[in-house]
């Protein structure tokens, strides 16, 4: 490995047919960074030039899948971030071919939306979810694109409301992921080789079916989406809650014991 490699946020690898994209920087638990979104569009676009690659598995290193954003880049045009995210997602959606996120850790908050936007995912019994923005003092804008539409009514008013984590069944069960495996990376090869059944032409426009809403929603709503991210940021309540969290101390707001 050269040191422009071991430098790299996400790791290219592609192998059999498929491109793994694997977010590497436990110093801040994959949070989503301007340098991790740069590169993993970097790598989106490579699989996507590479006729030799049928699909993406989009995995991580360490106990943490994606912590979310990464709340030491606070300054700077909240806007801009926001839309940096947005076409991040939108790229994972867009991409004409199947993306498969294989997780075994730990998904908060951003990497919840990154989880929504890919075709396919598998989690190990590692794995926990949790959509934490509202304890924040912010709200799921961007990501609620890719996630509202995984999961039904019920459970996305209970989480995003509640900011609870939960389990890798649990998310099952709620149409966050497609399966709840003991061992993911089996299970993900055993779906990459019914993939590689199929022709690359199919795989695309079968997607474009599985996509078109959800694209549609991206044209709708993300002006509107990214207005509320960035006026929440600004908030005096999302200060209080971003310093709390860095602190390792509870927002000025909460009150009573927190279980998990």
């Amino acid at each position: 490995m050269t040191d422009v490699e071991a430098d790299r946020y996400v790791r290219y690898d592609a192998n059999r047919g498929f491109a793994t994209l694997t977010l590497d920087s436990p110093h801040n638990r994959n949070a989503i960074s301007g340098r991790l979104v740069h590169e993993l569009l970097q790598g989106l676009r490579d699989a996507a030039a590479d006729n030799d690659v049928r699909g993406v598995v989009l995995t991580h290193t360490g106990s943490t899948f994606c912590a979310g954003a990464d709340l030491s880049e606070t300054s700077g045009d909240v806007g801009s971030r926001t839309r940096q995210m947005a076409a991040l997602l939108r790229a994972i959606v867009e991409l004409p071919k199947p993306v498969i996120a294989r997780i075994d850790g730990h998904v908060r908050a951003g990497g919840m939306g990154l989880v929504g936007a890919c075709d396919i995912a598998v989690a190990g019994p590692r794995s926990t979810f949790a959509l934490t923005e509202v304890r924040l003092g912010l709200a799921a804008s961007i990501i609620s694109l890719t996630v509202l539409p995984r999961i039904d009514s019920r459970a996305a008013s209970r989480y995003i409301l509640t900011g609870e984590k939960f389990g890798a069944h649990e998310a099952e069960a709620i149409g966050l992921i497609s399966e709840s495996a003991e061992d993911p990376e089996d299970t993900v090869e055993e779906l990459l080789d019914q993939l590689r059944q199929a022709s690359p032409q199919g795989l695309a426009e079968s997607k474009t079916l599985t996509t078109r809403s959800v694209l549609a929603d991206f044209d709708r709503y993300t002006d509107e989406l990214t207005a509320q991210s960035a006026r929440l940021f600004e908030s005096e309540e999302a200060r209080e809650g971003m310093m709390a969290f860095l602190q390792k101390r509870p927002p000025r707001w909460a009150s009573g014991p927190v279980r998990g």
